[in-house]
């Protein structure tokens, strides 16, 4: 069975989101609009994280209000240009923990090769977020998540900026349980395996390295 696929489609991700498809947009702009995209979208990823109430003391006076129940949050980066989801979530979550994998694709085969690994001790009690911002061919995201299913957390979510269609069956194919969060789904891959007509290279783009 097929898993959800959450299109954020707010009107000010959309503008962002265009700016950074622009390719006449430098690298410290493609940074801050895909900061701004995060943080924005962080609030549809954990729009269903449970609450609690406890007793807190206002200016006023008491009153028992709303706080999150598991504030033990994981946010996963799929190295590189996943680095630049998270530094946006973790402006709206500054207290979750932060883990890494390392993968390339192989440019022949296009699979993906692990060459990373780090993650907080206690995963295993954490919700995790791992962030990716293309959805491509989705063998990087496919090899991650499966990674990452080892360490047991407590759920999983998929969040990216731009998915393809041939990504998200790819995906969800083997990974249905997992819901993908996403600002845009395009239109096809080309021969290259590039989202079309997505927005190019984001590692790149991120960092100015072409």
């Amino acid at each position: 069975m097929a898993g959800d696929v959450i299109v954020i489609d707010h009107p000010v991700v959309q503008h962002k989101l265009t700016q950074m498809r622009d390719k006449e947009s430098p690298p410290h702009e493609f940074r801050r609009h895909l900061r701004e995209i995060s943080m924005l979208c962080t609030y549809e990823v954990t729009r269903d994280l449970p609450l609690t109430e406890r007793e807190i003391e206002t200016p006023v006076g008491p009153t028992r209000a709303p706080t999150l129940a598991e504030r033990k949050l994981c946010l996963v980066s799929i190295l590189r240009a996943g680095n630049g989801i998270v530094d946006g979530m973790l402006e709206v979550l500054p207290t979750a923990s932060v883990g890494h994998i390392g993968l390339y694709r192989d440019p022949e085969t296009l699979v993906a090769v692990e060459y990373y690994f780090k993650m907080p001790e206690d995963v295993d009690e954490r919700h995790m977020f791992v962030a990716d911002p293309m959805l491509a061919t989705a063998n990087s995201a496919i090899a991650a998540v499966s990674r990452l299913k080892e360490t047991n957390p407590l759920s999983m979510k998929l969040v990216c900026l731009v998915a393809a269609p041939e990504g998200i069956e790819a995906f969800h194919g083997e990974h249905p349980d997992i819901t993908i969060y996403t600002a845009a789904v395009d239109s096809h891959l080309d021969e290259h395996g590039y989202i079309v007509p997505g927005l190019g290279d984001a590692g790149d783009r991120l960092y100015g390295t072409r």
